[in-house]
């Protein structure tokens, strides 16, 4: 019997009650184990990007509380306050371009879509909200987690993409739960869908040798409830069990 994909899902660094933590959102380890086996991947420093690609089938990269820190994509200096997560950007930013190089699956949701954009190359909006002719994406903190993550805009996916291919051919809804955005797009990334204000929602990595996706909003949450956030786990998964059955 074939072993089950092995799916290395990103980790932020954490302090509680004075301790060091590496932890994992339960909703993404459950969305991951749609695709095979969830393995969390500590933001240690001590890890070889080599070690991992030997050894997982697909990467899922994560939301966050934290956001990118600006110096790796020479934005200016964060609002006092803004969480940072330096041993998560340190890992995640190199693995990114080395996984997509290796031919292994990618998805990269909310921080995981910008860490995407910046290991590309690209640049962030730090404030969304803040700027002329844009939505105001993030959520209402006070709203019951179900309201939060709620369907809040349209999504808009372009035609001819991988978005197309997973069966996102009209437009849908999706929820929205962020103040950054993607500000210049990386290089060789390929815009699959945008918000009607214009923000893109989506990328892809052209000419990747597999599933290389990324996108703004949260599919992890309710997946199996709604048909065009499945959608994207399956076509997931189904790479990684390609990419398993090819060893």
């Amino acid at each position: 019997m074939p072993r089950s994909p092995l799916i290395g899902v990103s980790a932020c660094s954490r302090k509680l009650e004075d301790h060091d933590f590496h932890i994992a959102g339960d909703k993404y380890l459950r969305a991951a184990a749609l695709a095979g086996l969830p393995l969390v991947i500590p933001a240690l420093e001590s890890l070889k990007l080599e070690d991992l690609l030997e050894n997982v089938d697909g990467l899922l990269f994560t939301g966050s509380p934290s956001n990118v820190e600006p110096h790796r994509y020479s934005g200016p200096g964060s609002a006092p306050g803004t969480l940072h997560d330096p041993a998560r950007d340190d890992l995640t930013l190199p693995l990114i371009r080395a996984a997509v190089d290796a031919g292994i699956p990618v998805f990269g949701i909310c921080r995981g879509f910008q860490e995407m954009n910046v290991a590309f190359g690209g640049s962030l909006h730090q404030k969304v909200h803040e700027l002329p002719g844009y939505l105001d994406h993030r959520e209402d903190p006070e709203a019951p987690l179900p309201v939060q993550y709620g369907f809040s805009h349209d999504l808009l996916p372009e035609p001819g993409g991988l978005l197309q291919r997973l069966g996102l051919v009209q437009r849908c809804q999706v929820n929205s739960l962020h103040s950054q955005g993607i500000d210049r797009l990386g290089d060789g990334l390929r815009v699959e869908a945008r918000a009607p204000d214009g923000l893109i929602e989506a990328i892809s990595v052209e000419g990747a040798r597999s599933f290389a996706l990324g996108v703004q909003w949260h599919p992890e949450w309710d997946v199996q409830a709604v048909p065009h956030y499945l959608a994207l786990f399956r076509g997931f998964a189904d790479a990684c069990r390609a990419h398993a059955e090819q060893r």
